[in-house]
């Protein structure tokens, strides 16, 4: 699931006996070719793509999956996605000299005195705290758990052989041909051996799904609390204009997030729709950029205005959301200098004020344009004619879900996990 991070990519197989671990930085493409493939043997594995948000992004030993030798013999390979909020903490305590949290907590693993997999989760688990979902493996069994309130997605699918499969997303259990059964539940560890699926609870569950999933993160055509992703971003845009409604002549998306947003707020204002920005298919995520200057550069390289559609015209521009502002602002530019006549910005989710601590990279408020700054000011910066955003309420009741069941944090400031006073800002907290 490549559109889940881009910096490095890693498989782990196990033939059994021997378990065997390749990762590097780049992309899947770049990390992976036939020959590297053909020697990961095995019947079991995992995979992992980066999104860094503890450890930086531009070193081979944060890739993953981890890989450790245990304490009893044997290994364990580990992927994490999600954040904890007292990695320093749980380093310290270990004497560990680690640069990311997901290596701590195979680490944490790693020097338990058993032989059993499970009995070593049921020990760490308690020390954990933050979001993490992570899928681990030993020669024998792969592990799929989910922290207590299910921050990040996890999913269980079967395939038509036999074989059990864990992912992030329902998506990529469509794409290998597996049947999606259900989620990993909040505190549950699952065990997938040669006799099927095993479940463990490992803590009482109290669900937190970061609604960033359904604004942004998740692929349209994934399902997360048995609602279609795009479903919800379509009746998210449909919501945004009955809040937000604006006098244009087109209503464009910013390619990919917002077209079902988009594509909702034309319906529901009875406006056209069009495509005024075409997408280089060839250049990945900007949001998941690791620094600003690459943020920046790769707004310019991604996307490109049709002239021809958008010249004269008031537009509606529709993005799933503004974190920094420079790359909504060099979006409104390239508009202008097409020759749009009017640009109105609406975005699918509320201002992000506050940073997130659960796997994010926004972990630095000043970070955030909307932190400080009022809506007109956000306006002002980014050049365009008017601003709207799609109130907190609006956005959870187009989920169609109880609103309790969300974290959003980086929209209201309610943690559901509480963050240390020591807790510090930066990514590069073990470095």
């Amino acid at each position: 699931m490549q559109h889940r991070g881009q910096e490095s990519a890693g498989i782990a197989t196990s033939n059994g006996a021997n378990l065997t671990v390749y990762r590097d930085l780049g992309l899947v493409a770049q990390v992976f070719n036939e020959k590297i493939l053909n020697g990961l043997e095995g019947h079991l594995g995992i995979g992992h793509v980066r999104y860094s948000t503890t450890g930086s992004s531009h070193r081979w030993e944060n890739a993953q999956p981890a890989h450790v030798t245990r304490t009893n013999g044997g290994d364990i390979a580990l992927g994490h996605n999600g954040n904890l909020v007292n990695t320093a903490e749980l380093a310290a305590d270990i004497e560990m000299d680690a640069t990311t949290d997901s290596h701590v907590i195979a680490e944490l693993l790693a020097r338990q005195e058993t032989d059993d997999l499970v009995e070593a989760f049921r020990a760490v688990q308690p020390q954990l705290k933050g979001a993490y979902s992570l899928v681990a493996m030993d020669e024998g069994r792969v592990y799929g758990i989910r922290d207590p309130h299910g921050v990040r997605p996890l999913a269980i699918g079967k395939l038509p052989s036999g074989g059990w499969v864990l992912a992030s997303e329902t998506c990529a259990l469509d794409i290998v041909g597996a049947d999606y059964l259900r989620d990993v539940e909040p505190g549950e560890l699952v065990v997938l051996d040669e006799t099927g699926l095993h479940s463990h609870r490992l803590a009482e569950p109290t669900p937190r799904l970061c609604v960033f999933e359904f604004v942004y993160l998740a692929r349209p055509d994934s399902v997360l609390y048995g609602r279609s992703v795009y479903g919800v971003r379509r009746a998210m845009g449909k919501q945004l204009a009955d809040e937000a409604p604006a006098e244009a002549d087109l209503v464009i998306p910013v390619p990919d997030t917002a077209h079902a947003a988009a594509q909702g707020y034309a319906d529901r204002s009875d406006l056209p729709y069009g495509e005024g920005l075409i997408k280089n298919r060839y250049v990945g995520r900007t949001f998941i950029q690791p620094s600003q200057s690459l943020r920046r550069q790769g707004v310019r390289l991604k996307l490109n205005p049709l002239v021809e559609v958008i010249e004269g015209k008031r537009l509606v521009v529709v993005d799933d959301s503004i974190v920094r502002g420079t790359t909504t602002r060099e979006i409104v530019q390239m508009l202008r200098r097409a020759g749009a006549r009017e640009i109105h910005m609406r975005i699918s989710s509320p201002p992000i004020r506050w940073p997130c601590f659960y796997g994010i990279d926004t972990a630095n408020r000043d970070e955030l344009i909307a932190s400080e700054r009022t809506d007109a000011e956000i306006m002002e910066f980014i050049g365009a004619d008017s601003l709207g955003y799609l109130s907190l309420d609006g956005m959870l009741v187009s989920t169609g879900i109880a609103s309790e069941k969300f974290c959003h944090a980086c929209f209201s400031g309610g943690y559901p996990i509480p963050i240390p006073a020591a807790t510090a800002l930066s990514k590069n907290v073990l470095e």
